[in-house]
């Protein structure tokens, strides 16, 4: 892992990423994964995951957009479980806003850069047979979602969302995470998923694509 000085030196105007090999840690998932992953197929119409057994299999990139929030951590393993295949490419896209620093100790947890690296190495930890990505991006967070999806030619793009506040949505509509969640979902160039996990007592997530609002599924 780079120090904080020269990861600095790299993300002034570009990006850093990290990868993990093959590891050898126990493979988990989620009961249900495969039927949700049929669920989200017939409900954008896309057969995007293939046939196993006719070996038809097509490698998927697959891109999250992280953060601290643990709206954006639920996201991050529902995609892990329920679209990511064996062979695919994770990629946890972390943006930090222009302007700021991330130096070191004084870096917040939400605009640290290592931050990406982190829930990297957990995912790779749960499902070692999925390649897995860190990329760190400073600059705008919705135009630098969109850049990035056509240049990684992404397949399919998960966000987090957060359950509404009623208050806040009485007195101020949409929250700006609401908007920039539907901004991504009616603008990138791939299928994009939100993603919001059910409150406590409830199990399940709540699904919305272009095409469906709250979807719910079990798993």
């Amino acid at each position: 892992m780079p120090s904080s000085g020269s990861f600095l030196r790299q993300l002034s105007g570009r990006s850093t990423s990290w990868r993990w090999g093959a590891g050898t840690s126990k493979y988990c998932t989620a009961e249900g994964g495969y039927n949700c992953e049929r669920s989200l197929k017939q409900m954008e119409g896309l057969d995007m995951y293939g046939n196993e057994n006719a070996g038809l299999v097509m490698r998927k990139r697959v891109v999250v957009v992280v953060d601290q929030t643990s709206h954006s951590k639920h996201a991050m393993m529902w995609a892990l479980t329920h679209v990511a295949n064996k062979g695919d490419l994770l990629t946890l896209l972390h943006i930090i806003p222009p302007g700021d620093r991330c130096s070191g100790e004084r870096a917040s947890d939400s605009h640290s850069p290592y931050l990406a690296s982190s829930l990297g190495s957990l995912c790779k930890a749960s499902r070692p047979e999925v390649e897995v990505e860190a990329l760190v991006i400073q600059g705008p967070k919705l135009s630098t979602v969109i850049s990035q999806v056509k240049k990684l030619e992404v397949s399919v793009l998960v966000l987090g969302q957060k359950r509404p506040s009623t208050l806040i949505s009485c007195l101020c509509g949409t929250s700006s995470s609401e908007d920039f969640v539907q901004q991504c979902i009616s603008n990138a160039e791939c299928l994009t998923v939100g993603v919001r996990k059910q409150s406590k007592g409830m199990s399940g997530y709540l699904i919305t694509t272009r095409t469906q609002k709250d979807f719910w599924l079990l798993a």
